[in-house]
């Protein structure tokens, strides 16, 4: 099969769509991802009330989190595997009641062992929405707005959590641990309800639209082969990854760093963090935006304005960290911050871009479990264990080290986008022989002066 031929353009399923439409789904999903963290996270703020109820140590309440966690990456491929195969529409639905009857579980829970249970229960359903929701936007908007599209949903995880500690911890206040899990469990229900009335599932991608669920499925082994198959998706998948250990660990230490370098209250070095959270969560759309916009007559930037955002982050960071406590540092750490997540939007853009359109829900499966691996789950440990050999000064200013790899793995990337990228293009969309072209003055010449502007 010619795979160039074989799947069809996002951006001729998005014309065949009507606006409001499309809006409104991704209204939706952005809601659905919310309430995803307004679930997941809602239990670290109710720890002290968990913990005077139960009597349950640190170790206890730290392991509702991970086993959330660990059941998410283990099932993230699988579940999205089958998402890709039999409904992507339907997946979300599914995921999506699922996680609210587990969070209202959870407010059942009259022990330690079945609130466990219930949150192993929240991992698995929400192991695979992220790919799946991602696979609907990017197959019903066109490619010119991917990043913007991709970069505004990832950030709606962001402002999730901040939601979740802010109003979980307001609920468990006024009316008990369990009410806030009961409104959060109630909220997923609603929206899988909205979502189930709302969005249509596409057809089958043979009859000409776009972001559909092929008829023609791939067989299991060679659906896991193709997800490697393109260098351009290893290295970004690697990149996304390591730039993660610095949000991470950012997002980890930052409220600690303020509480013991600006001697500001846990509860004061909280708001602040959130302010920071959500700072992170406006560069990702913003981030996403400006890389659609300035790649939109020359794709070949994508990947270099995205490792500039890598690199911006290390300089940020260190210049932040290698300076006395005060106001000068805050505003370095803010924009540090801003710039720390704009990678997201572009990046899993890219990643989908060279890799077959049938498993959109699994590519991004992966570069979950990449954020996962080498960025979420090692970032803040192997920070903390930086800070009690030296200082936490010390560990915040080697932190950015991961950004610097991550900007050299999209670079590394860039050498193969250009052969990388014609893979899947259907020729709907563009001329084939003109981006062949396109790609090739590049790659000998570098961006006309006509296109380029300085710095990019």
């Amino acid at each position: 099969m010619n795979n160039r031929h074989s799947a069809t353009t996002p951006a001729s399923g998005a014309k065949s769509t009507s606006s409001t439409y499309l809006w409104l789904v991704f209204a939706l999903l952005i809601g659905l991802m919310m309430s995803n963290y307004l679930s997941r996270q809602v239990v670290t703020v109710l720890f002290p009330f968990l913990k005077a109820d139960w009597s349950l140590s640190d170790t206890q309440l730290g392991s509702l989190v991970s086993m959330a966690a660990l059941t998410a990456g283990l099932f993230s491929l699988p579940i999205s595997l089958l998402v890709d195969r039999y409904g992507r529409v339907l997946g979300v639905t599914l995921m999506a009641v699922l996680w609210g009857l587990a969070t209202l579980l959870c407010a059942l829970a009259g022990n330690y062992l079945l609130l466990l249970a219930a949150h192993v229960l929240l991992g698995v359903a929400q192991a695979a929405f992220g790919g799946a929701g991602g696979a609907i936007l990017l197959g019903l908007f066109p490619a010119r707005q991917h990043s913007t599209v991709m970069g505004s949903f990832l950030a709606a995880a962001l402002v999730g959590s901040v939601f979740s500690i802010v109003l979980g911890g307001i609920l468990a206040t006024h009316y008990g641990w369990r009410m806030a899990f009961s409104v959060f469990g109630v909220v997923a229900l609603l929206m899988a309800l909205l979502f189930r009335l709302v969005a249509r599932e596409p057809q089958a991608a043979a009859s000409g639209t776009a972001g559909a669920v092929s008829a023609e499925k791939l067989p299991l082994r060679q659906a896991f082969g193709a997800l490697f198959a393109a260098p351009t998706a290893v290295y970004v998948y690697l990149g996304c990854g390591l730039q993660m250990f610095t949000v991470g660990a950012s997002l980890a230490w930052v409220p600690s760093y303020l509480n013991r370098y600006h001697g500001l209250q846990p509860a004061d070095a909280g708001v602040k963090a959130g302010i920071f959270v959500l700072v992170s969560a406006v560069g990702m759309t913003l981030g996403g935006a400006l890389v659609d916009r300035l790649a939109r007559q020359a794709p070949a930037r994508k990947l270099r304005i995205t490792a500039i955002y890598t690199g911006l982050t290390m300089l940020l960071f260190v210049g932040a960290f290698a300076i006395a406590p005060g106001t000068l540092q805050l505003w370095l750490i803010g924009l540090g911050m801003l710039v720390s997540g704009a990678h997201s939007g572009p990046s899993t853009a890219i990643v989908t871009e060279v890799n077959d359109p049938r498993l959109r829900a699994t590519v991004l499966a992966v570069v979950a479990l990449a954020v996962s691996l080498l960025g979420m789950a090692p970032g803040p440990f192997v920070t903390g264990l930086i800070a009690d050999h030296s200082d936490l000064n010390t560990a915040m200013l080697l932190m950015p080290v991961a950004s610097l790899l991550a900007g050299l793995c999209f670079l590394a990337a860039n050498r193969h986008y250009a052969k990388d990228a014609l893979r899947f293009q259907a020729p709907a969309e563009s001329s084939i022989a003109a981006l062949e072209e396109e790609f090739l003055q590049v790659e000998l010449h570098g961006d006309s002066d006509k296109s380029d502007k300085p710095g990019l």
